[in-house]
Protein backbone atom coordinates (compact mmCIF):
# COMPACT_ATOMS: atom_id res chain seq x y z
CA UNK A 1 0.00 0.00 0.00
CA UNK A 2 0.88 3.09 -0.68
CA UNK A 3 1.41 6.30 1.79
CA UNK A 4 -1.80 8.26 0.48
CA UNK A 5 -3.75 4.68 0.10
CA UNK A 6 -2.86 4.35 4.27
CA UNK A 7 -3.63 7.89 4.96
CA UNK A 8 -7.42 7.18 3.09
CA UNK A 9 -7.33 4.15 5.08
CA UNK A 10 -6.69 6.01 8.59
CA UNK A 11 -9.37 8.40 7.84
CA UNK A 12 -12.28 6.04 7.08
CA UNK A 13 -10.79 4.17 10.27
CA UNK A 14 -11.10 7.34 12.08
CA UNK A 15 -14.68 8.28 10.48
CA UNK A 16 -16.23 4.89 12.01
CA UNK A 17 -14.90 5.17 15.34
CA UNK A 18 -16.39 8.81 15.18
CA UNK A 19 -20.10 6.58 14.30
CA UNK A 20 -19.16 4.01 16.64
CA UNK A 21 -19.03 6.55 19.51
CA UNK A 22 -22.53 8.72 18.73
CA UNK A 23 -24.33 5.50 18.44
CA UNK A 24 -22.70 4.28 21.94
CA UNK A 25 -23.31 7.51 23.18
CA UNK A 26 -27.35 7.27 21.77
CA UNK A 27 -27.32 3.88 23.41
CA UNK A 28 -26.79 4.77 26.51
CA UNK A 29 -29.11 7.95 26.81
CA UNK A 30 -32.00 5.22 25.55
CA UNK A 31 -30.88 2.68 28.30
CA UNK A 32 -31.14 6.02 30.92
CA UNK A 33 -34.87 6.53 29.56
CA UNK A 34 -35.94 2.41 30.26
CA UNK A 35 -37.77 1.46 33.08
CA UNK A 36 -35.56 -0.61 35.52
CA UNK A 37 -35.01 -4.28 34.75
CA UNK A 38 -36.77 -5.34 38.51
CA UNK A 39 -40.14 -4.05 37.70
CA UNK A 40 -39.96 -6.15 34.45
CA UNK A 41 -38.58 -9.25 36.24
CA UNK A 42 -41.00 -8.79 39.21
CA UNK A 43 -44.30 -8.43 36.40
CA UNK A 44 -42.61 -11.55 34.35
CA UNK A 45 -42.38 -13.97 37.97
CA UNK A 46 -46.30 -12.87 38.83
CA UNK A 47 -47.26 -16.85 38.76
CA UNK A 48 -50.32 -18.17 36.54
CA UNK A 49 -54.02 -16.86 37.09
CA UNK A 50 -56.81 -19.69 36.48
CA UNK A 51 -58.58 -17.08 34.34
CA UNK A 52 -55.35 -16.51 32.23
CA UNK A 53 -55.24 -20.64 31.56
CA UNK A 54 -58.90 -20.74 31.04
CA UNK A 55 -58.94 -17.94 28.41
CA UNK A 56 -56.36 -19.79 26.67
CA UNK A 57 -58.58 -23.14 26.88
CA UNK A 58 -61.13 -21.75 25.89
CA UNK A 59 -59.77 -20.20 22.71
CA UNK A 60 -58.69 -23.71 22.21
CA UNK A 61 -62.16 -25.01 22.74
CA UNK A 62 -63.48 -22.76 19.91
CA UNK A 63 -61.30 -23.18 17.57
CA UNK A 64 -62.59 -26.68 17.63
CA UNK A 65 -59.83 -28.68 19.99
CA UNK A 66 -62.28 -29.11 22.98
CA UNK A 67 -61.56 -32.88 23.26
CA UNK A 68 -57.91 -32.07 23.51
CA UNK A 69 -58.32 -29.56 26.10
CA UNK A 70 -60.65 -32.49 27.86
CA UNK A 71 -58.11 -34.60 27.56
CA UNK A 72 -55.55 -32.58 28.78
CA UNK A 73 -57.21 -31.30 31.52
CA UNK A 74 -57.81 -34.95 32.77
CA UNK A 75 -54.31 -36.07 32.08
CA UNK A 76 -52.76 -33.26 35.08
CA UNK A 77 -55.35 -34.96 37.09
CA UNK A 78 -58.55 -33.30 37.41
CA UNK A 79 -62.37 -33.28 35.72
CA UNK A 80 -62.27 -29.73 35.04
CA UNK A 81 -59.83 -26.89 34.73
CA UNK A 82 -60.19 -25.28 38.09
CA UNK A 83 -59.28 -28.98 39.53
CA UNK A 84 -55.85 -28.36 38.20
CA UNK A 85 -53.58 -27.37 40.78
CA UNK A 86 -51.79 -23.91 40.45
CA UNK A 87 -48.41 -24.65 40.45
CA UNK A 88 -49.07 -27.26 37.21
CA UNK A 89 -50.75 -23.98 35.38
CA UNK A 90 -47.76 -23.38 33.93
CA UNK A 91 -46.85 -26.94 32.35
CA UNK A 92 -50.15 -26.99 31.62
CA UNK A 93 -50.17 -23.72 29.40
CA UNK A 94 -46.92 -25.11 27.20
CA UNK A 95 -49.10 -28.27 26.41
CA UNK A 96 -52.49 -26.10 25.73
CA UNK A 97 -50.47 -23.60 23.40
CA UNK A 98 -49.51 -26.63 21.05
CA UNK A 99 -52.18 -28.41 20.45
CA UNK A 100 -53.22 -26.91 17.32
CA UNK A 101 -49.60 -27.06 15.86
CA UNK A 102 -49.15 -31.02 16.71
CA UNK A 103 -51.26 -31.89 14.07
Amino acid sequence: MTNDELQKLAAALADCGKALLKISETMAVKKDNLPPLEAKSKKAEEPLTLEAVRKVAADKARKGFTAEVRSLIQKYGADKLSGIDAAQYEAFLKELEVIDHAG
